[in-house]
């Protein structure tokens, strides 16, 4: 017994001591004969990698402190514009003849004029919302991302370009009676991105300065295009017009940590397509199977050549409500009703002739 009782008394003895080592600064000597000191490490977060937050820096798992970066005001800081948010690009213009025939025509091309419409022989009058999803097959021409020398051929950066050059004049997307207008830089950073501090340095590796870029926005993240048309049938040509009014890009909002908020699609900004038209007129649509049968822009619009869906309208709708809010909850319920909603007025006019 007494035996057991020494072992026991000289284990505790050897813990205790190795528990004070390991808590007592270890000194050793550096390649010089110098003797350091080194202090107790930090534990390691999941990446291998310090981590700080026992000291009060909250570091993340990639080992990165997660407080804002510290800016020294003594430094100058240099606001670098950009041409315009990663969604306009610089035009080039070609220096040789590229292509083997001269295209000069769209060059020339006007829209022709609206048939005038009597308000007495307008008889029956729908106005309609209707959205264009650009992942859809039919309208793929509204993502051709080729550069030609009018620039890129997005159908969101054609219509950049001409709020940007003062063919258009953008309004606010918080109604769309085209009542506030607002500014090309406006339009162009309202798809958001915000703004990046990075550092700049010297030869040497010490901080000289700061400077403030705006992030970049990926033109293909642009992909929905709002339509407000209004539909008419005139009697004194016995015929139904389609007439649209104005086009919005639509984009959803977005969290602070970038997640998207589902069923929150919204309109940017719109452009007044009468006053759209003539720019429109200049620029070819993307034809994958023939690039010698192209059509303009203006002319697809005109002609109906693209695949939509309905989102609003103002039949049996008194309390002006979206398709979304009174399905919120049933996709598929939207689009059958906005397919009953084209179905009306294509039999509204079909009623009206005898056979």
């Amino acid at each position: 017994m007494k035996r057991v009782a020494f072992i026991l008394i000289i284990a505790v003895t050897i813990l205790a001591v190795k528990n004070a080592e390991a808590q007592r600064p270890t000194t050793r000597r550096n390649s010089y004969g110098n003797t350091t000191t080194q202090q107790q490490q930090p534990p390691k977060n999941n990446y291998g990698n310090p981590d700080t937050s026992v000291n009060g820096n909250n570091a993340n798992n990639y080992g990165n402190n997660s407080t804002s970066m510290a800016i020294d005001t003594t430094l100058p800081i240099t606001v670098v514009k950009g041409s315009g948010n990663g969604l306009l690009d610089s035009v080039k213009m070609s220096l040789r003849n590229d292509g083997a025939v001269e295209r000069n025509l769209v060059k020339d091309r006007t829209p022709l004029t609206y048939e005038d419409i009597r308000e007495d022989d307008a008889v029956f009058m729908v106005r309609v919302w209707r959205e264009i999803d650009a992942r859809e097959k039919m309208n793929l021409p509204f993502r051709y991302a080729a550069v030609e020398d009018n620039g890129s051929q997005r159908f969101i950066s054609i219509l950049l370009r001409a709020i940007k050059n003062g063919d258009v004049t953008a309004f606010s997307g918080d109604d769309d009676r085209f009542t506030t207008p607002i500014t090309a830089d406006d339009a162009v950073n309202a798809f958001g991105g915000g703004f990046d501090t990075v550092k700049v340095f010297d030869a040497d590796g010490n901080v000289t300065g700061y400077q403030v870029r705006a992030k970049a926005t990926d033109p293909d993240s642009i992909y929905k295009f709002r339509l407000k048309e209004e539909w008419i049938f005139d009697k004194e040509s016995s015929r139904l017009f389609v007439r649209i009014i104005g086009i919005a890009p639509v984009v959803p909002y977005k969290l602070s940590t970038g997640d998207i908020v589902a069923n929150s699609d919204r309109p940017v900004w719109w452009v007044y397509y009468p006053d759209l038209r003539p720019i429109l007129a200049k620029y070819d649509v993307y034809n994958g199977k023939n690039m010698g049968a192209e059509m303009t822009w203006e002319e697809l619009f005109e002609s109906r050549m693209f695949s939509s869906y309905v989102i609003k309208s103002t039949l049996d709708n008194p309390y002006d409500l979206p398709l979304s809010s009174v399905y919120p909850n049933n996709t598929l319920f939207r689009l059958l009703e906005g397919e009953k909603i084209k179905d009306k007025i294509f039999n509204y006019e079909q009623s009206l002739w005898s056979y």
